[in-house]
């Protein structure tokens, strides 16, 4: 079993029962021995469903068309509710009545996001879950921690690595060592820790930083030295003047977005809105941004899918820009400045974008080829 590490603001996660995983009318495939154990609760009357499917249909979903390994879909009601979601108390009827080990495999790992390689798993989370995003509101010291409390060793689902697969690359043209990309990730995560910093400049600085990692020559220096003499100043950076970019990068995400999931645009107003109402009060939110980077930093899938450390940092920026948008649309919905309600659910809404609704290996392919 391999040893677990998460950063400190996710350590201590502990589900607070908002219900957002269980009313966002996702599909949750069944595997095989969930699907047996879940048929014969619910035919033995140990099991009863919170909601009547819609259109009054089966519980358990056996179709044709089910991804792989899955022998059925949870039903949802009318609402997009899924079928055993009580709403009254925000609890799952399997949780409750059979237990954590019957839940499908998808409600076990949410809102985790994992990687698995040969150093071990590394284990992040997906802040459209509110309790999630809370998390980044706490000032608390940013670190990776082994063995954390909320997340005991076991087989996460995510991205697993084989042990024979080849480490990140630091650029297209060469291979890091998984030592040297621990490095790395330790340094980004270390780059967001700097206190007193806009998320910008987090941003810029490790650009600067991918940047002179790209003449490393292996022949004659360590992968893990080199990055322990990167320099120690920070890129200064603020908010961009408008949202230009931002919607740019908002557009590149959308293009690795399935047709059928994709949002209807709307953009109207919001370079106004965040000149008016998000820009001035921007830098109050500069610790949850920061910690935010680093929850996209740590645990990075774009590492493995992508072509170097640039694709990573490009990824990075990428998120803040959508934070950026959401923040914006907040703003011009409830027409007022820029507060904690709007960044946590500006978070929220790019983590949903950038881990719900795109495909990871195409925004990976994306990235790379802006970052070279």
């Amino acid at each position: 079993m391999s040893r677990v590490f998460s950063l400190s603001i996710h350590a201590d996660y502990r589900c607070r029962h908002s219900g957002v995983c269980c009313s966002s009318d996702w599909d949750v495939p069944v595997d095989v021995p969930i699907y047996r154990s879940l048929d014969d609760a619910l035919a033995q009357g140990r099991l009863t469903i919170a909601g009547p499917p819609h259109d009054s249909g089966a519980t358990l979903i056996v179709e044709d068309d089910l991804p792989d390994e899955a022998a059925a879909i949870v039903a949802r009601t009318s609402s997009g509710h899924c079928v055993f979601y009580h709403r009254p108390s925000g609890l799952c009827v399997v949780h409750r009545d059979l237990g954590h080990d019957a839940l499908p495999m998808t409600c076990r790992h949410f809102p985790r996001l994992a990687v698995r390689d040969r150093r071990g798993t590394f284990i992040s989370l997906t802040h459209y879950c509110p309790t999630a995003a809370s998390l980044l509101f706490r000032d608390i010291p940013l670190t990776i921690v082994p063995d954390p409390e909320a997340f005991p060793a076991g087989d996460y689902e995510g991205l697993m690595v084989d042990d024979d697969a080849w480490p990140p690359l630091l650029h297209p043209q060469m291979l890091m060592d998984l030592e040297g990309y621990a490095a790395w990730e330790r340094h980004m995560v270390n780059r967001c820790a700097t206190e007193a910093q806009s998320p910008e400049a987090v941003v810029a600085t490790l650009e600067r930083d991918a940047r002179l990692l790209q003449d490393f020559r292996p022949d004659r220096e360590q992968l893990v030295d080199r990055i322990a003499l990167l320099p120690g100043d920070l890129v200064k950076a603020e908010a961009p003047p408008t949202l230009a970019a931002s919607l740019n990068h908002l557009e590149l995400v959308m293009t690795a977005v399935p047709d059928d999931l994709k949002p209807v645009p709307d953009t109207e107003g919001l370079d106004a809105a965040y000149t008016t109402l998000v820009r001035q009060s921007w830098p109050r939110w500069a610790g949850p941004l920061r910690r935010y980077l680093a929850a996209k930093a740590f645990a990075n899938w774009t590492a493995y899918q992508g072509r170097g450390v640039k694709s990573i940092v490009y990824g990075l920026d990428a998120a803040l820009a959508l934070v950026r948008v959401d923040a914006s649309r907040q703003c011009r919905d409830s027409q007022r400045p820029l507060d904690e309600e709007h960044v946590r659910e500006a978070i929220r809404s790019a983590d949903f974008a950038l881990n719900h609704l795109a495909a990871g290996d195409e925004l990976a392919d994306t990235w790379s080829r802006r970052a070279e």
